[in-house]
């Protein structure tokens, strides 16, 4: 080999070992993976681009699949809104709504510009039928859309949810707003320990206050629905949580049930098959072999993932139309390429020189 020659040689071989972004051979977080990830009985095929079975009580992951692809989670985001806003607010405090909550688009409640409501109300409004027109009241009682914003984030942090960038309060599609099904497990966990937040998400209907009447009359009231489909259907031990849908996320969906003294959370997003199928095996299979499986990870931010020794499906899940793809750039891929380029460019260059010396 000429000495042009191992020049070349050394340049790719520094590409192939120090491209940025270069990715380990297999990751040191098993819950990293894109495929499955199993230590024990193979969980039912579910059709969505990630999802997490995982118990409540201990903050152990029992199965996962793509658990930290960072995906746009709809209104599902409204647990992280809910969990960061009741620790805050005064739930008998009254609101005055503001015409830019009631005209804040997608899904509502049906607030009413002047009209006063209590937080209590609104947060029944935000987490029944998702409205967000109620998200962005509690927002604007709580100081504002900013500055709640900047609080959900600062409460993602500090439980661990490091996958998650909430740029809105309501979930709506927004530049930037991703969160992963491990995190939405994260926030389900920490809302189900308290207890306004239970009361809320396992609802399945209430009164809801009309338009304030401008004399002292009677106030009329409308119903309002839980949209879980699980605890709409009476699945035994079912405590709701919360459902979502945008274009760009698809469906996904947050949910726990308890039975047995355990209380297991499902996390799903990119949604193909129907949400309740989808909740329902995941659960099924998770209270049959809860105790049969090691688990592959936890919520707890101090704990240290196991190494799983099962990897079912290295594969990526089918993606429904309009989902969004992960925020991951192939930056490795993009490292390799630059290297094959640069390696090109040197082997066309010592040619080049080569014919004009002779």
């Amino acid at each position: 080999m000429n000495s042009f020659a191992r020049v070349v040689a050394a340049v790719v071989l520094a590409g192939a070992v120090t491209a940025p972004g270069a990715a380990a051979a297999s990751p040191a977080d098993p819950l990293d993976a894109s495929g499955v990830v199993v230590d024990g009985r193979e969980p039912p095929k579910v059709r969505a681009q990630s999802w997490v079975v995982a118990d409540a009580d201990t903050g152990e992951v029992l199965a996962a699949k793509g658990a930290h692809e960072r995906l746009r989670p709809a209104s599902t985001l409204k647990t992280l809104t809910a969990v960061t806003l009741l620790p805050r607010l005064n739930l008998d405090d009254r609101y005055r709504v503001q015409w830019e909550d009631a005209h804040t688009v997608g899904s509502a409640v049906g607030i009413v510009p002047g009209s006063r409501y209590t937080i209590d109300e609104l947060f029944y409004g935000m987490l029944l039928p998702s409205g967000n027109d109620a998200a962005q009241a509690l927002a604007s009682a709580a100081g504002g859309k900013r500055k709640t914003v900047r609080a959900m984030n600062q409460q993602a942090i500090a439980l661990g949810a490091v996958d998650t960038t909430a740029v809105n309060p309501t979930g709506l599609d927004a530049k930037q707003q991703f969160s992963s099904a491990f995190d939405l497990a994260i926030f389900a966990r920490a809302g189900l320990t308290d207890r306004d937040f239970r009361r809320y998400v396992s609802t399945v209907s209430t009164s809801f206050p009309a338009q304030e009447p401008k004399r002292d009359k009677r106030r009329d009231t409308y119903m309002i629905y839980n949209q879980n489909p699980l605890l709409l259907e009476g699945y035994r031990g079912a405590l709701g949580v919360k459902t979502g849908y945008t274009t760009l996320a698809g469906r996904t969906y947050v949910g726990a049930v308890r039975r047995g003294g355990r209380t297991l959370i499902v996390t799903l997003m990119g949604l193909v098959d129907p949400t309740d199928t989808s909740a329902e095996r995941l659960f099924t299979w998770g209270f049959a072999h809860a105790d049969d499986v090691n688990p592959v990870g936890s919520l707890d931010a101090d704990d240290s993932s196991p190494v799983a020794t099962n990897v079912v499906s290295s594969a990526p899940a089918p993606q429904a139309a309009g989902v969004s793809a992960p925020l991951n750039d192939d930056s490795s891929a993009l490292g390799r390429s630059l290297w094959v380029a640069l390696a090109v460019g040197l082997v066309g260059g010592g040619w080049w020189l080569q014919r004009r010396r002779t």
